[in-house]
């Protein structure tokens, strides 16, 4: 394959889980639509990052790329082979290559298993990747990589703070040496200054191993930090993409927007300038999508084509990237 080749394929992904009623006698009663239709690329290298509320279908999507979720319909594809189907050892080939990095590091790590057996379990999964023999070495190597002091291989999570043990969930996730990472929100449950450590910890082992990334995340600000594109999603779909200078600096998509226009700004006199675009009415349930545009009940911009026609992820006329808008052409000095 060329550089500009995608190593991760994703077409029409879905994932809906079944709503029933009834105590006796089961019966359907509609579905929770947590992915719906997702279309996303990503290149040898690169960090496509994904933003979006909470329960916008984030994690979901990432459970998805990761195969610990079986898709309702939709394609991945690594490396051109279609993965979606896969099971057995087929599907264990498969995960030595994508691996990902967990959002609680509270909850992601085994609390009665040392950090030695935690950062060296892959290597039990995967037996051919290192001889027993090697083990010890490979796993105080990782934790060095990921800045932890290999002496504490013995010690317990409980007794790591949370960036150390985020720390830990990066090490484990680089043992097989995987061409993709997805992180999964993975500095969401950290303080500030430690957050900042983690993220350049990502783009540091990026640098050495060639890894692409799917960062995922809700905080504009961090994405920014680390990805070279953007894809934002709203309840259950991306609406707008492009590189990280398209999305923050010219965005189309009023969803994109109304986020920009919250992300806190230091300048005060910036901060006057700046028209904050306030969202009215709550976010729709995914078991009760609006017709139309799924945007709409809460969009500035709404006209009658919206609650008719779906738009779909498109360059355009005057648009300068893909935005699932029928007027994102119709720019806005707002943000």
């Amino acid at each position: 394959m060329t550089p500009a080749e995608p190593i991760l394929e994703v077409t029409g992904l879905t994932k809906h889980y079944p709503l029933t009623r009834g105590v006796v006698r089961r019966r359907a009663a509609g579905a929770v639509r947590a992915v719906d239709g997702v279309d996303l690329t990503l290149r040898a290298g690169e960090t496509l990052g994904i933003v979006g509320e909470s329960g916008c279908g984030k994690s979901t999507l990432a459970r998805l790329l990761v195969h610990l979720e079986r898709p309702t319909a939709g394609r991945v594809r690594h490396r051109g082979e279609d993965v979606t189907g896969l099971s057995g050892r087929a599907l264990k080939a498969v995960r030595r290559n994508i691996q990902m990095v967990f959002q609680d590091p509270y909850t992601s790590l085994n609390p009665r298993m040392t950090v030695g057996d935690i950062v060296g379990e892959p290597f039990e999964i995967h037996p051919e990747v290192a001889p027993k023999g090697e083990r010890g070495r490979k796993v105080r190597e990782l934790l060095d990589v990921v800045g932890l002091n290999p002496e504490h291989v013995n010690r317990y999570p409980h007794q790591f703070s949370g960036g150390q043990r985020q720390r830990i969930g990066i090490a484990r996730a680089l043992a097989l040496r995987p061409e993709i990472v997805v992180a999964d929100e993975p500095v969401s449950a950290l303080d500030v200054s430690v957050q900042a450590q983690v993220i350049n910890l990502l783009a540091r082992l990026q640098r050495e191993f060639g890894l692409a990334y799917v960062f995922i995340a809700h905080d504009l600000s961090v994405v920014r930090h680390i990805s070279d594109r953007v894809g934002v999603m709203y309840l259950g779909r991306i609406v707008e993409t492009g590189t990280d200078e398209q999305i923050y600096e010219h965005p189309t998509h009023p969803y994109t927007q109304a986020l920009l226009s919250a992300v806190p700004v230091p300048d005060p006199t910036a901060r006057t300038r700046r028209d904050r675009i306030i969202l009215t009415g709550d976010v729709p349930s995914p078991a009760d999508i609006p017709t139309g545009c799924r945007f709409r009940t809460r969009c500035f911009k709404a006209r009658p084509r919206c609650t008719e026609e779906s738009p779909l992820l498109q360059l355009h006329p005057t648009a300068p990237h893909p935005s699932a808008c029928h007027y994102a052409e119709e720019r806005t000095t707002r943000t």
